[in-house]
């Protein structure tokens, strides 16, 4: 006898207006609107733009362009440029990170790193003691690689791992002061009560980071989400889609005349 298909209350669309949304981003949108329809789980819109740096007006609206080309609807979430700003933009929910943020300073699972990416290798911050209100400096958690993490996925299975090496130690404040992408990610799914979370294979160690400090906060609940990691579509053998890579754009698409079946005939939909 098969097991029954598993219920959910709500999965998400979590893109980042850093770049004209492409082939991958629909096809992952297009991957979640197929599950939650399967197992009854409404949908929410969010979208991801604390990377103050790159957010880009035009890549907001891109976003509500592409959804409506591809004919996907959401249940909660902005519904126009006006919407977004007023309501739903992530600088709406400052008062929820910080408060993160202030339980692991005061819990001392942090330290500042004045580190920039060429010199991570090299860090020795952890040692240095250096004031977390100091300027120009990141957070980043102290982290112990060979703490055991359970993740359960959607077949049903229940991964155990660790950390990897490429997120040890990582960041949860950054250097322009506002909280990261792991930390911001994790909250905004336990407050908007998603259970269900689909996102490519290239998040996976964002998936175990993510887990590591649901644990640091005492977020047990994180652990109870289920998640489903899928296949990137690839530019060539060994190169993953980027946002710069404009033929491959839902936008680019559009306007050569492609139509959405076109679209979706491109990841066999």
């Amino acid at each position: 006898m098969q097991n029954p298909t598993p219920q959910f209350a709500k999965t998400r669309l979590a893109p980042t207006p850093s770049g004209y949304l492409h082939l991958g981003n629909a096809y992952s949108f297009a991957l979640t609107v197929s599950l939650a329809k399967k197992t009854g789980a409404k949908i929410l819109l969010r979208i991801d733009d604390l990377d103050r740096e790159r957010v880009n007006q035009q890549y907001v609206q891109d976003i509500f362009d592409t959804l409506t080309f591809l004919e996907i609807q959401w249940n909660e979430g902005p519904r126009n440029m006006d919407e977004y700003e007023t309501v739903w933009s992530q600088l709406h929910r400052m008062d929820i990170y910080h408060n993160a943020l202030q339980q692991l300073k005061e819990s001392g699972a942090v330290y500042a790193c004045s580190c920039s990416r060429t010199q991570i290798h090299t860090c020795t911050c952890r040692d240095k003691s250096i004031h977390l209100d100091a300027e120009n400096v990141s957070w980043r958690l102290q982290t112990d690689n060979e703490k055991e993490l359970s993740i359960k996925t959607l077949d049903g299975d229940i991964i155990k791992t660790k950390l990897p090496v490429e997120m040890k130690d990582f960041i949860v404040k950054k250097k322009d002061g506002y909280p990261a992408y792991q930390l911001t990610s994790l909250i905004d799914d336990l407050h908007f009560g998603i259970d269900l979370i689909v996102r490519g294979e290239d998040l996976w160690p964002s998936t175990i980071a993510q887990h590591y400090l649901a644990e640091v906060l005492q977020q047990p609940g994180f652990k109870k989400i289920i998640f489903h990691h899928h296949p990137l579509i690839m530019e060539t053998e060994d190169k993953k889609l980027s946002k710069s890579a404009g033929a491959t754009s839902i936008k680019y698409l559009r306007e050569q005349g492609e139509t959405v079946e076109d679209v979706y005939e491109k990841f066999g939909k």
